[in-house]
């Protein structure tokens, strides 16, 4: 549906990193359900400052550190300190993006932070 040349129709986007597993199923799911959205990898198409905001003022700070996943289990002991704060988490999650936890899917002003399908299809508005 357009309205004088301005389409209408809502387009997600997810973001994480490509060979992700769990940005697998996402994407393989959001393909399965004919939902059109943009893929935005963190490393091919970059994670700026103003980026990371947004997602950190629409989930926090906390949620989005991965600290269960490879990249953090080789942190240093002073680069997991440094980590505890917003400021520190930032910094790391800039200079190390594959420390974001993810998928992220992003629709308007609404995020929903990792995959399930009952989160999905909630999100989504049903199993379409």
């Amino acid at each position: 549906m357009t309205d004088e040349g301005i389409s209408l129709k809502t387009t997600y986007s997810l973001y994480g990193i490509k060979n992700c597993d769990t940005i697998k199923k996402a994407r393989r799911w959001l393909e399965e359900h004919q939902i059109d959205y943009r893929f935005h990898d963190y490393r091919t198409d970059g994670l700026d400052d103003q980026l990371l905001q947004q997602l950190i003022d629409g989930l926090g700070w906390e949620p989005l550190l991965n600290t269960r996943g490879t990249t953090w289990r080789k942190l240093s002991d002073d680069q997991k300190a440094a980590a505890t704060t917003e400021a520190g988490a930032k910094t790391l999650m800039l200079e190390q993006p594959s420390i974001i936890k993810r998928p992220v899917l992003v629709i308007n002003d609404k995020m929903l932070l990792g995959f399930s399908v009952d989160n999905y299809q909630q999100f989504t508005g049903g199993d379409k």
